[in-house]
């Protein structure tokens, strides 16, 4: 698999997360509100709705002048798919052999490509027409109706002035699809919107700088990034920068779909294994309509049913063995210890509640109030409204790394006793804590 090919298979995931949900089923109260992620609808709904976007915006460093930049704008296109009998009247059901068809808003894929100049500003729009299709079916037809919809690309570039090669990019995508008849839901004003909406880029003689990890020469630069309803992650695999993906779902650099995992089930946060095992077990009834609600969960069930035993085994786990992840030395033989090699007990090196470590002038240790300062980059959104607060510290903490963590409980909070009774505390690196001075308990 080329780096592009694995970035792509990212990418897809990303094009289809919620495209229909468990139980993959039209009826199924769920599946009445679809397609929340990277959303661009057309001006004339953000005006009527301005919680909606009509824009997204992707801000890049590129390491090197002589590049050339190529930007792949992915979308699905929605089509609403209506059912007829055989004389023409639509009907809201037509069972077909197994499957019982339904009215149903299905999705084409659509790529606008484009070769991004680096030495001047762009400004285009791109048609993707719209169109009508019937499939004949015994019994009935379906008639598949797609409005057109406009893609507009802007792009700025910079070479600020700097010891190093570096480019600055900023690409925004819009809806610029004319005003119509926006209706009065928001399934009416996805028609015409651009869905799960996201940027393949690759640059060739150069490379992206990651805006998770900047080298220390481009920080600056990098916090001087923009991005609004995307964010730019490394893409492919580890060791290489040459592709970004800037996507509307939350990344890490290089992600990577499990190899485990083979089918496509389209449903935030779930489990294939628990998901594979809910399918197989809906009723004949429940199948019918799984497999006329759209061609893609009809596809799945037929993944589902001919699974052979070989992958429900590897959907059920996999064990990776801690050293072969750390490089560090196995632990020692389960008999020759009294506790698990995991637990503090099995190390008399180590103390979490007696041990202590250096910040600054202070020695910190088990009851040392401090203040939390959560760091920007690595710390999750709960961390983020605790900032400023104080806090006591519980245990200090070594994990198999190597690395030193604090676990805390928050000073007012009126649950912290009955947490830390539990042993549930917040955890901080060193480094997100400034110490209370002289203000240890």
């Amino acid at each position: 698999m080329t780096p592009m090919e694995a970035a792509r298979a990212v990418a897809d995931a990303v094009l289809y997360e919620g495209y229909v949900l468990y139980p993959y089923r039209a009826s199924s109260a769920k599946n009445q509100v679809r397609w929340q992620w990277g959303v661009l609808m057309p001006p004339d709904v953000v005006a009527l709705d301005p919680s909606e976007r009509s824009s997204n915006r992707t801000d890049l460093v590129v390491d090197g002048n002589g590049a050339t930049l190529r930007a792949t704008v992915r979308f699905l296109q929605v089509q609403r798919r209506h059912v007829e009998d055989a004389g023409g009247a639509r009907v809201d059901r037509l069972d077909v052999g197994d499957a019982g068809y339904v009215p149903w808003d299905e999705a084409c894929e659509r790529e606008v490509v484009l070769e991004v100049p680096l030495d001047r500003d762009l400004d285009t729009s791109v048609d993707v027409p719209g169109g009508t299709e019937v499939e004949e079916l015994d019994g009935g037809r379906l008639v598949r109706v797609r409005e057109p919809v406009t893609v507009g690309v802007l792009t700025h570039v910079e070479r600020p002035v700097s010891p190093y090669p570096v480019t600055l990019v900023s690409l925004r995508v819009e809806n610029r699809t004319a005003t119509g008849e926006p209706g009065e839901r928001r399934p009416d004003w996805l028609r015409r919107a651009l869905v799960a909406c996201h940027v393949l880029l690759e640059v060739e003689h150069a490379s992206f700088v990651s805006q998770l990890d900047p080298p220390q020469w481009a920080s600056g630069f990098v916090a001087g990034c923009v991005n609004d309803g995307v964010f730019p992650v490394l893409a492919g695999p580890d060791g290489q920068a040459r592709i970004v993906l800037s996507s509307p779902i939350i990344l890490y650099d290089h992600p990577q779909l499990a190899p485990q995992s083979e089918s496509s089930f389209m449903d935030a946060l779930e489990i294939d294994e628990l998901l594979s095992l809910r399918t197989a077990t809906l009723t004949d009834e429940e199948k019918r309509e799984m497999r006329g609600t759209d061609p893609r969960t009809a596809s799945l069930l037929d993944e589902v049913e001919g699974m052979p035993a070989e992958l429900w085994e590897r959907l059920h786990g996999t064990v990776r063995y801690l050293d072969a992840i750390t490089a560090l030395a196995p632990p020692p033989a389960p008999e020759a210890l009294d506790v698990p090699w995991w637990d503090p007990g099995s190390d008399a090196g180590v103390d979490p509640e007696q041990d202590s470590l250096r910040i600054g002038d202070a020695d910190v240790r088990r009851g040392t109030r401090v203040i939390l300062r959560p760091g920007v980059r690595r710390a999750d959104a709960y961390d983020l409204f605790l900032a400023g607060r104080t806090a006591t510290v519980a245990a200090v903490l070594h994990d198999v790394d190597g690395h030193q963590h604090l676990a805390v409980t928050v000073d007012e909070d009126p649950g912290a006793a009955l947490k830390s009774a539990h042993g549930r505390y917040l955890y901080f690196a060193p480094d997100e804590v400034e110490p209370l001075t002289g203000a240890s308990t």
